[in-house]
């Protein structure tokens, strides 16, 4: 594979994440803490201006984000995009999660739509699931995406102060409480996002040049 961010066969290990949401980098650092790399947010780069997401795909949004950022920073880049699917309403609001009533509504605003459009739906027929789809893409133009889910249900009510955007009202399937109720470590081992950046893990470690072992936690560390 070309055009990896090495240099003399060192690797750089710095790693854009594409996004300027605060509570999305630490989400994404925390869970690839255990990798030996440096990840910098777009905070770092205020000349790439807003990133495009028009794409009908979580994936085709993702790679969107990616793509420019390597392009522009030289560097290996990572964009998320994800969304919450229930079943109730046909699947909704999905890639238009973050965008649900409009770009002005906060989190707040979405959930407590979403909780009443649920009013008079019973429990068992409440279920949705989270998806994520991350996308790296290199400086040469390679894209690779990777997909996570996480299925559950809306709960009755929003709970707990953890977490971000939907996590107050989505109850993971086998747990009681909702995702911000969750502990970030509980969260991070189970969500969408976090299975979405596992399967990516090989890949980035194949782009820096790493061995399964060059892990901070290899041997029990």
């Amino acid at each position: 594979m070309s055009g990896g961010p090495t240099s003399g066969g060192t690797a750089l290990r710095r790693l854009v994440v594409a996004t300027r949401n605060p509570n999305k980098h630490r989400e994404i650092a925390a869970i690839y803490a255990h990798l030996p790399l440096t990840l910098v947010s777009l905070a770092g780069y205020p000349e790439i201006g807003d990133l495009p997401e028009e794409g009908a795909t979580y994936a085709e949004n993702a790679a969107a984000k990616a793509r420019p950022v390597a392009a522009a920073t030289g560097l290996a880049a990572l964009a998320d995009d994800s969304g919450i699917e229930i079943a109730a309403l046909g699947g909704a609001p999905g890639i238009h999660s973050a965008r649900f009533l409009g770009a002005g509504a906060t989190s707040a605003e979405r959930n407590a739509r979403v909780l009443a459009l649920l009013q008079h739906v019973p429990a068992g027929r409440r279920t949705a699931r989270f998806r994520a789809v991350i996308a790296v893409a290199l400086p040469d133009g390679v894209v690779r995406v990777f997909e996570g889910a996480c299925a559950g249900a809306i709960a009755e009510a929003a709970r707990g102060t953890g977490g971000f955007g939907y996590d107050p009202i989505f109850v993971p399937e086998g747990e009681a409480g909702t995702m911000a109720e969750m502990p970030p470590e509980m969260k991070n081992r189970i969500s969408h996002r976090a299975r979405a950046l596992r399967a990516a893990e090989p890949f980035l470690l194949e782009v820096f040049g790493l061995a399964v072992q060059d892990r901070v936690d290899a041997g029990g560390t």
